[in-house]
């Protein structure tokens, strides 16, 4: 039986500096997901650009965030620390 040298598992999501970008790109890119979602739940105003938000306008919101958050968190996991390898 012959293993594997690389694997994913002994890299963490604050190993290299890509893994630290996406981490926090994750994380912010959520918080702002419920903060639209949360300001249409509640027929709000966004702060800065003074638009009303509905419960559908704060969904897509929501959603887009979470979305971005998502594809944003399995980058820092899964991508390799460097193309010349």
């Amino acid at each position: 039986m012959t293993s594997s040298t690389t694997s994913t598992s002994d890299r963490g999501l604050l190993d290299t500096r890509f893994s630290m970008g996406a981490t926090a790109l994750a994380a912010i890119a959520a918080l702002a997901g419920l903060f639209f979602g949360w300001t249409g739940y509640n027929d709000g105003m966004l702060p800065v650009l003074g638009t009303d938000l509905n419960i559908l306008t704060g969904m897509i919101g929501l959603l887009f965030g979470v979305g971005i958050a998502v594809v944003a968190f399995v980058a820092a996991l899964y991508m390799r620390p460097g193309l010349d390898e």
